[in-house]
């Protein structure tokens, strides 16, 4: 692709206008003959500091900001935001993308949203796909996944690859981060969810107003106007996105019990399951979806209003809504004991997550809730506390036991979380801790180990070592009923 037909509305200058650009990164350590070279500001390190590293390797073009100060012979593409401009190019240079993408943001949720919208347009008939912290999932592919949303060059390449499938619908998942780094620029999106807000990367955001603000991106600038804005109706945040959403022009359609769209007339809780009366259209649906915690059923509201405003009929949508399956690690069932004891496995590593997972069990368990879990390291520090909270208020037995420490000494952290958290137990050993809640669990006892989900690693010291929650259950029941 000629450079001047990439930058599309942004200068190039006389010089080098014609060149070819055979590809694009911001990674200088990924530049190959013919590529340009994106120099991003990082909360870590700035681009145009390997602007020498990217020329050395063959890059044939550079996009910096308007401000830097730049001593090289190759074009440049000055642009007031490289981030928004690195976007833009990458889905002109990949071109397709899926027919209709819908993306949702929010604290907790959003992968279940993202992965139970792909499995309603599936149920319906349609070719879907869903992107997210657990991976890529297509008709053609299952892979996993590191980061929540993308970068945007792979995440261009990505979407090209998933419409060259014939993927025809695809769900995404928006983070702060993403969406503050202009990662989801340079997709089209049909229409956009938003599931809730709590606590979660004050490392990254000054504030929770700012926080808050890098998420109606996705509604204030990304959302073309007019297009349907599904917002869960019960969160204590609701009223802000839906006014912000409306601000921006968007057709906002609320979900939940104090829903416009579909509206959630009657809950009821069993171990395994939930039994829901929906309103959609003037018609009441009974629905039984088979995920534990009310948490799911916010969730699944929010994707069932994501695949109606995008052409699924509402019956079949919420008639979808039987045949959910959960995202991996999200109030995952791992196991039962020979008590009967059902150990769950969740995600949740932040506060608002572990709440809602502890609360959820609270209406089947008739005995003892006994929770494990940790804090990661190099993380926001401030929730530590609060999660320990939480957990004491929420749980009979608490368990505190290290997560992913990553750079940060596991002892600290643990001890960040006990002085919220009185009568908790410390296990550091994450392997032990889970043997010892699984031991101890009783007939009518319901065990939670939560923070880590779907990973398959913890990071302690900087290094990654095997290590799966699942797996640690499995061998926990097993060690008991051989005992």
């Amino acid at each position: 692709m000629k450079l001047c037909d990439l930058a599309g509305e942004f200068e190039t200058g006389p010089d080098g206008a014609h060149i070819d650009i055979t590809g694009l990164t911001s990674d200088s350590r990924r530049v190959e003959p013919g590529f340009l070279f994106a120099a991003l500001a990082g909360t870590k390190a700035n681009g145009e500091s390997f602007l020498a590293d990217a020329e050395r390797r063959g890059a044939a073009a550079l996009l910096v900001s308007k401000e830097a100060t730049i001593d090289s012979r190759l074009p440049l593409v000055r642009v007031d935001d490289p981030r928004r401009a690195l976007s833009l190019m990458a889905t002109r240079f990949y071109g397709r993308q899926p027919g209709c993408v819908v993306a949702v943001t929010g604290t907790s949720g959003k992968t279940s949203i993202a992965a139970f919208t792909r499995q309603i347009w599936a149920a319906a008939g349609l070719a879907a796909a869903s992107i997210g912290t657990t991976g890529v999932v297509s008709p053609g592919r299952n892979d996993y996944g590191t980061l929540t949303t993308p970068e945007p060059v792979a995440l261009a390449k990505l979407m090209a690859e998933l419409a060259d499938e014939g993927v025809t619908h695809a769900s995404m998942e928006a983070s702060s981060h993403g969406l503050d780094q202009r990662r989801l620029d340079g997709i089209r999106l049909s229409a956009a969810g938003f599931i809730n807000l709590g606590r979660d990367h004050m490392d990254y955001h000054p504030t929770v107003e700012d926080y808050f603000r890098a998420k109606m991106r996705l509604f204030d600038t990304l959302l073309p106007k007019g297009a349907p804005a599904v917002i869960f109706a019960d969160d204590e945040w609701s009223a802000r996105a839906a006014d912000a959403a409306r601000q921006a022009g968007a057709d906002v359609r609320l979900v939940g019990r104090a829903g416009d769209f579909l509206v959630l007339k009657r809950l009821e809780h069993e171990r395994h399951r939930q039994i829901a009366e929906i309103e959609a259209a003037g018609q009441i649906h009974r629905i039984v979806l088979p995920l534990a915690g009310e948490f799911q059923m916010a969730n699944a509201l929010v994707a069932a209003g994501l695949a109606i405003s995008t052409g699924v009929e509402p019956a079949i949508a919420l008639r979808a809504l039987e045949g959910l399956r959960g995202a991996p690690g999200r109030l995952e069932l791992a196991g039962t004991t020979r008590e009967g004891v059902p150990v769950f496995v969740d995600y949740a590593h932040k506060p608002e997550a572990l709440e809602n997972v502890l609360q959820s069990v609270r209406p089947f368990t008739t005995g003892r809730v006994i929770a494990v879990f940790g804090c990661g390291g190099d993380r926001d520090t401030g929730k530590r506390p609060i999660m320990g909270e939480i957990a004491s208020r929420l749980s009979d037995v608490v368990i505190v036991t290290d997560d992913n420490p990553r750079s940060e000494v596991p002892a600290t952290i643990r001890a960040a979380i006990l002085a919220a958290a009185p009568g908790a137990r410390e296990i550091a050993d994450r392997r032990e801790a889970i043997a010892t809640a699984i031991a101890m669990a009783e007939a009518g006892d319901t065990v939670i180990v939560a923070g880590k989900g779907h990973e398959n690693g913890q990071t302690i010291a900087g290094e990654t070592f095997p290590f799966s929650d699942h797996e640690e259950v499995r061998r926990a029941i097993a060690d008991k009923e051989s005992a």
